[in-house]
């Protein structure tokens, strides 16, 4: 990076500026041949000004107080250009100006105060749940601050590529002091997108004026979700429990398996949400609550009988929706347990289950992948394609319906 050359502070007054005989000081700061000047909020007799000096004659009774003021602006524009030559910035009389006048710049911009604007305008947009993994990326970057910075805030400017490489490396090297396992690689880059969303703001409120991943690259690794197959839904969907917390979280899941609603629409559906539908069967019409999305859905028998199970109960009434409400962590819980006891070595999630209503239930059946797209409340079919698994029975189905065009039309030729 460029480093300057050439520095000076110097002080002057402009006497076609004065009024009865006084006007400001004015401090001129020079680096690199170019200058800037402001004045100073302090005021002086023209007559009593040395243009040679810089400062009041000194034989002026007010000298002495002038001119140590005058020292002390010349000290802390001085301290200013040497921190940011220290730390190999490029230095421009308008950012000295700007810092000692307390102006808020690109330099000036803090990490911080972006978290912050960003959370302030993304409130209102965002779900609680995507506003809670912000937060989690926050209290990441507050820790790589601490532990390798040895700081608590940067100014945004510093946010460079080196920073992102050694907050990369960071992620990955961080192991957990509690139960959680070490961060993969997806989980890493989806903490570097979240930083990149907010140095993209920044960059459009021009708080900096380059782009600090311009010159990197996020680095996916494909990864297969699991999904249920028929049998292995059918042996979850057929098991009594004798704790009855394992049944309302079975039926939760095998209703999210026939319906394709995640976790927070599953908890959030209400009587509202259930409307006849043009077939005048039963529906499941509402707005997705991680992309607002309109979702319809008609109600498949198992998912109804399920649906009807849990309509008068007391547990929902309490809540206004139609099934009891258990947070997120006690569902994933007691999935580990129904999962094991049912044999199942896949972790069950309600993303496990969201994936086998689009592989099991509908596009293995012949179910459109548009149609599925709109009941999962996708905006693209791109999106709906990393669900779309073909089966290995659905590709046996598929040639065996060929083998036997062909066996036919062999037939027919050899009776010709």
């Amino acid at each position: 990076m460029k480093t300057s050359q050439s520095f000076g502070v110097h002080f002057t007054i402009k006497k076609e500026k004065a009024k009865d005989g006084v006007t400001n000081v004015y401090a001129a700061v020079t680096v690199n041949k170019e200058r800037v000047r402001f004045a100073l909020k302090h005021q002086v007799k023209v007559d009593n000004w040395d243009s040679g000096r810089g400062g009041l004659r000194i034989k002026v009774p007010e000298a002495k107080e002038t001119n140590a003021y005058l020292e002390q602006v010349k000290f802390t524009i001085t301290t200013y250009y040497q921190q940011l030559q220290i730390a190999g910035k490029e230095v421009t009389p308008q950012l000295l100006k700007a810092m000692f006048l307390g102006e808020e710049t690109e330099q000036t911009y803090s990490l911080s105060k972006l978290m912050d604007y960003h959370y302030e305008t993304a409130s209102a947009a965002l779900t609680w749940s995507t506003l809670k993994h912000y937060a989690v990326t926050r209290r990441y970057l507050e820790k790589f601050l601490k532990e390798k910075r040895n700081t608590t805030d940067i100014r945004i400017n510093d946010v460079d590529y080196k920073f992102i490489i050694d907050f990369e490396t960071y992620l990955r090297n961080h192991k957990p002091k509690d139960h959680q396992r070490p961060m993969n690689n997806n989980g890493v880059m989806k903490h570097l997108i979240r930083l990149r969303k907010m140095t993209t703001l920044a960059l459009k409120l021009t708080w900096i004026s380059r782009d600090p991943f311009k010159n990197y690259k996020f680095r996916y690794k494909k990864v297969e979700t699991a999904f249920l197959n028929q049998k292995e839904l059918d042996s979850i969907q057929g098991k009594d429990f004798a704790i009855d917390r394992l049944n309302i979280v079975r039926d939760l899941f095998v209703f999210s398996c026939y319906t394709g609603l995640s976790y927070v629409d599953l908890m959030n559906l209400k009587e509202s949400n259930i409307t006849a539908g043009e077939d005048n069967a039963q529906w499941i019409k509402l707005f997705r609550q991680k992309s607002n999305e309109p979702t319809n859905i008609p109600i498949l028998p198992v998912a109804q009988r399920i649906l009807e199970r849990y309509r008068n109960s007391d547990r929902a009434e309490i809540t206004g929706t139609l099934f009891p409400n258990l947070s997120n962590q006690k569902v994933n819980s007691y999935l580990k347990e129904i999962g094991f006891m049912n044999g199942i070595k896949k972790v069950l999630t309600f993303g496990v289950a969201r994936h086998t209503f689009a592989t099991t239930i509908t596009l293995s059946n012949n179910v459109p992948i548009e149609t599925v797209s709109k009941m999962m409340g996708h905006t693209k079919i791109a999106t709906t394609q990393i669900y779309a698994r073909v089966l290995l029975k659905k590709i046996s189905d598929d040639m065996g319906q060929l083998k036997k065009i062909i066996e036919k039309n062999q037939t027919s030729t050899d009776h010709d």
